[in-house]
């Protein structure tokens, strides 16, 4: 009877975990992604140490990164550059850690002396509950927070293994933390690098030796379209508009991203009838054949402006030029001819003649005081047909031109030095040229292609 029984219920048992196992198949597919995995499991092959002296090491195949005091924040980071993919990856963070993955971002000699830089998908164990927000390091700061997502800062799972979900195709950045939708950032500051895992740097108040733990890294490059997933989150847009930082630091678009709203033409009471062209948040000078175009002709901030920090993104078309003017008086040289102030020069420096003219030999080159003072010759532009970033810094009377986060000169306004240099140029005839305590903000109509975007001001005065 005993034996019946236990046959009996020995039967049940294998018919159960039977039509479990088929359950089991049915619920949890196999996956059939075509992963390559970014480590091996045993080695760092392909991965290379930067920015700072915390400790990697290989435990269980896993990536163990350990906390270090007197260093900065150190990258463990791919040696392939990848641009458009899907990442997925485990970890397991110490709650007292701050860290993140690096995506698309890159190291250059020119930047901050080789500082690791460029989105990171954040690891945050703190209260804030941030994990998997996008976070721009060493640059613009939180892009996308992840403030008004409260199911996916209630997702992170403190002192257990978490997974992330990373899509960066085009223009997007998409992020998933154990299954759960996190960010959706929209944003074309950088289209390329190397993924790296961050141990973050401690202060002194720390415990040295604490870890964070990463498994399963894969990636796919191809065929993503195929196996993108959809994402019920809300998409952030840093085109045309301020992010939080710049918020809270005073900034202002100078242009709004729709429409002539702020702005004139230089020799007009308002915003030129052809010439310019409004376009999915792009505004473009339109290519007419002339010198300096009177097609559209230049166009003004309706405001004037003393101290300032001035961003604008620019993309060049072959062989164009252009500028930003600044301290520009538009009473000033009514006749023919561009309206007179100070010009960040925007100039095709390959093709365009205007790059081996000039007061000195190229003073008329891009980045430099047009006419007067040369940009330094390793200044990092980008490629015909992508976006730069020119910011101009002017604070009582001391200016800086940037390109792409890096100055190319300096120089002061009122100066005996620079008094000579405009005495010895072009501007010699316009008396106390550049040095205005206000002006207009001017984009230049050379009559060449040019588009900008993301025009942003900070006033200091």
């Amino acid at each position: 009877m005993k034996y019946m029984k236990f046959s009996l219920y020995r039967n049940v048992l294998m018919v159960v975990l039977a039509v479990s196992a088929t359950y089991s198949c049915k619920t949890t597919p196999k996956d059939t992604t075509p992963w390559v995995n970014l480590f091996d499991g045993e080695t760092l092959n392909g991965w290379t140490i930067k920015g700072g002296k915390a400790n990697y090491t290989i435990r269980d195949k896993s990536i163990v990164g350990s906390t270090v005091h007197g260093t900065p924040n150190t990258f463990l980071t791919t040696d392939k550059m990848y641009g458009d993919f899907i990442l997925e990856l485990d970890y397991k963070v110490d709650s007292t850690m701050n860290s993140g993955i690096q995506i698309r971002s890159n190291s250059y000699p020119h930047y901050r002396n080789g500082r690791v830089h460029g989105y990171q998908i954040e690891i945050d164990p703190s209260d804030r509950a941030w994990s998997a927000g996008v976070f721009d390091e060493a640059r613009r700061g939180w892009l996308n927070p992840l403030t008004n997502n409260a199911p996916a800062q209630k997702a992170f799972k403190q002192n257990d293994w978490n997974h992330y979900r990373i899509e960066a195709i085009g223009d997007t950045i998409r992020t998933w933390i154990n299954g759960v939708p996190a960010a959706y950032l929209i944003d074309d500051k950088t289209a390329s690098g190397f993924i790296g895992l961050q141990v973050h740097s401690i202060g002194k108040d720390k415990q040295e030796g604490t870890e964070i733990i990463w498994k399963n890294v894969k990636i796919l490059t191809e065929d993503l379209a195929t196996y993108s997933q959809k994402s019920t989150v809300t998409p952030i847009s840093t085109k045309n508009q301020l992010l939080a930082s710049e918020i809270s630091s005073g900034w202002k678009m100078l242009w709004n991203g729709k429409d002539t709203e702020g702005w004139r033409g230089a020799k007009l009471d308002e915003f030129p009838e052809s010439g310019w062209k409004i376009e999915n948040g792009i505004l473009s000078v339109l290519a007419s054949g002339g010198a300096e175009s009177t097609a559209g002709g230049d166009i003004v901030t309706k405001e004037t402006y003393g101290d300032f920090e001035l961003k604008v993104d620019f993309k060049l078309t072959e062989g164009a030029n252009s500028g930003i003017k600044y301290y520009v008086d538009t009473d000033v040289n009514k006749g023919p001819g561009s309206s007179i102030g100070l010009e960040f020069q925007i100039l095709d420096d390959a093709v365009h003649p205007d790059a081996k003219k000039g007061n000195h030999e190229g003073s008329r080159t891009i980045a430099s005081l047009y006419d007067l003072i040369k940009a330094d010759p390793n200044k990092p532009v980008h490629a015909i047909g992508e976006w730069n970033t020119a910011r101009i810094v002017s604070k009582k009377n001391h200016v800086e031109h940037w390109i792409n986060d890096v100055k190319v000169l300096e120089y002061e306004r009122k100066s005996e030095d620079f008094r000579k240099l405009v005495a010895e140029s072009k501007y010699e005839k316009w008396p106390n040229f550049g040095e205005a305590e206000r002006g207009h903000i001017l984009l230049q109509d050379h009559g060449d292609l040019v588009s900008f975007k993301n025009v942003k001001i900070r006033p200091l005065n």
